[in-house]
């Protein structure tokens, strides 16, 4: 598939030729799996740093500041360390089993950036289904928590992974549904025609989508407040109780790198993706991950940790009913105006969410003081 260039307001976003860096298929694919896992370790690095830091200073404390300036160096350490570490497996776990979790877990978090622009062309395969990969791919990841938990023939373990696939399930059906309404206004599923489509960032012409999908998003890779399978309250550490050294270090990999993922996701599908003046696009494009990023540490901050039910309430009567409303409201947009990206539509979308949570959470009630089954 050739990328197009594209003109708009005077700006040339000149394209990437889809056999670059050189004039082989091979060379391609080869440089673009190098870039891609340099890219994903290196972002895993650097959020864990943000988290760890901003954390430590919206809760009044220091956060890492010992080792190397600023403490920057303190994920080094941390690697070293828990690489050094011995690995651990119950006598009653299945061995094979619990050794490949930790692989079964990793490879679909990295078949995702696969098709993610980091510029107009630049990525390893422009898929003309790239979203619809992306959801496929994505929910594989569970596999791999699950096998962790159920092989470690412990009882936190497995409750922990159920836990997982029982917030998959759920949120998958929303995140879905708010996908679809980019997708109606963008006309295709290849994440960098869907960037070209955004003269108005989507997160304007679809907020309801938007912060369903961020909120379904947060839900499905655990992050808090919905971080149950390994809520060491009740569960000690959930799926990888069991779990030590390197395979350990391998299940931190995969939750970070799922967030930066969901975050990369949200900056390409939402916010413009590689797109914005001055800077270089690649440039845009992660500092676009790492804003979304942050606003994934500042919920953790803020919010306590939900309880199960809540977590299935949230998903089944508030997301759904609001995803599917969202989606009713953009095919009919679409089918009324000639052009649905204008500023109008982005009033109307704004009014259409503010009312929507307003009157759809007077009948939607968590559970709050209660225990609902």
């Amino acid at each position: 598939m050739t990328v197009p260039d594209v003109i708009i307001s005077n700006m040339s976003l000149a394209s990437t030729p889809p056999d670059w860096p050189g004039e082989s298929y091979w060379w391609h694919w080869l440089f673009f799996s190098v870039v891609l896992i340099g890219f994903m370790l290196t972002m895993v690095i650097i959020a864990i740093y943000i988290e760890r830091r901003g954390m430590a200073r919206m809760q009044s404390r220091l956060g890492p500041n010992r080792t190397g300036p600023f403490g920057v160096l303190q994920m080094v350490a941390d690697v070293i360390k828990v690489l050094l570490k011995e690995n651990i497996v119950p006598d009653k776990a299945d061995k094979l089993i619990h050794w490949l979790a930790p692989i079964v877990a990793f490879v679909p978090v990295a078949l995702i950036f696969a098709v993610i622009p980091f510029q107009n062309g630049a990525l390893l395969a422009d898929l003309n289904i790239g979203i619809l990969f992306i959801v496929a791919v994505s929910s594989l990841t569970t596999l791999g928590v699950f096998m962790a938990g159920w092989s470690s023939s412990n009882k936190y373990s497995l409750l922990g992974a159920m836990r997982n696939v029982a917030a998959v399930v759920s949120y998958e059906i929303p995140l879905a549904l708010s996908i679809v309404g980019t997708l109606l206004i963008a006309g295709t599923m290849s994440l960098n025609g869907i960037v070209l489509a955004q003269d108005i960032p989507f997160i304007l012409l679809q907020p309801l989508g938007f912060l369903i999908f961020f909120i379904a998003g947060c839900a499905e890779i655990n992050r808090s407040p919905f971080d149950l399978m390994e809520a060491d309250s009740e569960i000690v550490a959930g799926f990888h109780t069991e779990y030590s050294g390197m395979k350990f270090a391998l299940f931190y990999l995969v939750e970070y790198a799922e967030a930066i993922a969901i975050s990369a996701i949200v900056a390409t599908l939402f916010l413009g993706g590689w797109r914005g003046p001055l800077l270089p696009g690649w440039l845009w494009f992660i500092i676009k991950t790492l804003v979304v990023f942050f606003g994934m540490v500042w919920i953790r901050t803020t919010f306590p940790r939900v309880r199960i039910d809540q977590l299935m309430a949230l998903a089944w009567k508030f997301l759904l009913p609001l995803s599917l409303i969202n989606l009713f409201v953009t095919a009919i947009q679409v089918l009324a105006w000639d052009d649905a990206v204008n500023w109008i539509t982005v009033a109307i979308n704004i009014v259409v969410m503010v009312v929507l949570i307003l009157v759809w959470s007077k009948f939607f009630k968590l559970g709050w003081g209660r225990l609902e089954v």
